[in-house]
């Protein structure tokens, strides 16, 4: 397989040198674990004290991982990214809500999101989280099996209620929904529930998408007991795999209540787990569709590869490659050059609101091995190619 990824003429092309300049200072800060500890605290601080810091937090981080702060405000981004043929999925990333209105809210702009899929080709999917349509205790509760209080019956109906107006919407507008994972302790209720839609709505093809992540050890072995469920019933499975994003909450959780970790021993045993996710869907592609969420060049370079020798056209609605905005446009850009269906993951939302997403992407490039390094080569190749 050609090796595309390291062209940072391409991967960096909608960059003007100003924006190069600032991505290369971004990830030299986050290359640093001590000044990503030091600078989230005084984010925090400064947020909780309504500091005037918004407007640096937006001209800097944000707008380097985000796409704006309303639904609205990504259109440029949007545009802009599709005239390279890189689509996007606009991803409301407001977390940590509890209250009633605050999930009818996300339930809204889920809806929104999907009316802004149906309009413009250069969104082919929408999103939403679990926890943004009801609260992560009540999931936890289901999964354990244990019995509800009849408030509690209510307020799960009215989940799974939302899970069925978005799902309904995007089967009637032909558009894709992801639905992503969180913790492992609330998994299995929402497993369960996406499970339902996908039997509802995935009739004749994958319009419902679940995620499976692959640091968790036991989701290839889910996956091919939701297959055999999916003969039996027929429907087809939608999957988002990506490796995962909350392993050191995972393992802590795990050693306190003392059960088995749920993620893999090494980051080689998820490497293989997920590869081995996606062979394994790539063997049943007449009746699924793959969501490849990875930043691996290896990763990538594998799907590429199963496709050629497979015979699948690079542009086959059933597989995409995804990335986050912000992170690895080498991949991103690069694939979509080369005629595969790509994606990024738009994240919008208020500053305030959007800043626990943001301090886990920058905890995520310090703590994962390789990933800022690699993004510091990439833009320091292409400013040396700019003569910057």
């Amino acid at each position: 397989m050609e090796k595309i990824f390291n062209n940072t003429q391409v991967a960096f092309s909608l960059k003007n040198n100003r924006e190069l300049n600032r991505a290369h200072f971004l990830f030299k800060m986050i290359g640093n674990p001590s000044l990503v500890k030091i600078g989230t605290s005084l984010t925090n601080f400064a947020l909780n004290f309504h500091l005037p810091v918004e407007g640096i937090i937006r001209s800097t981080v944000f707008d380097h991982f985000c796409g704006g702060v309303s639904e609205n405000d990504c259109l440029k981004v949007v545009d802009n990214m599709y005239t390279k043929r890189v689509s996007s999925v606009l991803d409301y990333s407001v977390e940590g809500k509890e209250e009633e209105a605050q999930f009818d809210a996300a339930l809204e702009m889920t809806l929104k999101t999907i009316d802004f899929a149906k309009a413009k080709e250069a969104i082919p999917f929408a999103v939403f989280k679990p926890t943004g349509m009801g609260r992560i205790a009540l999931y936890e509760k289901i999964g354990e099996k244990k019995e509800l209080t009849e408030a509690e019956k209510t307020e799960w109906n009215r989940i799974v209620s939302r899970f069925e107006t978005i799902c309904k919407t995007a089967f009637e507008k032909d558009v894709m929904i992801l639905i992503d994972a969180e913790e492992s302790w609330m998994q299995e209720a929402a497993d369960d529930l996406v499970t339902d839609m996908m039997r509802k709505y995935n009739k004749s093809k994958a319009l419902i998408f679940n995620t499976l992540q692959m640091y968790r050890w036991d989701r290839l072995d889910y996956l091919k007991k939701l297959n055999e469920q999916a003969k039996a019933e027929g429907f087809h499975i939608g999957m988002k795999v990506v490796r995962g994003a909350y392993m050191e909450k995972e393992a802590d959780r795990a050693k306190e209540k003392g059960y088995k970790n749920p993620i893999c021993a090494s980051k080689q045993a998820t490497d293989d787990n997920y590869d081995a996710c996606i062979a394994y869907m790539m063997e049943n592609i007449s009746t699924m569709a793959i969501f490849a969420g990875t930043h691996n060049e290896l990763s990538s370079y594998k799907l590429m590869e199963l496709m050629n020798q497979k015979g699948i056209s690079k542009n086959d609605n059933r597989i995409w490659f995804g990335q986050l905005y912000g992170m690895s446009d080498n991949i991103s850009y690069n694939l979509a050059e080369n005629g595969y269906n790509v994606a990024k993951y738009l994240p919008f939302g208020p500053v305030r609101d959007v800043m626990p997403y943001l301090i886990r992407r920058a905890q995520e490039n310090t703590s994962v091995a390789g990933q800022t390094g690699r993004e510091l080569m990439l833009l320091e190749t292409e400013k040396k190619r700019r003569k910057l």
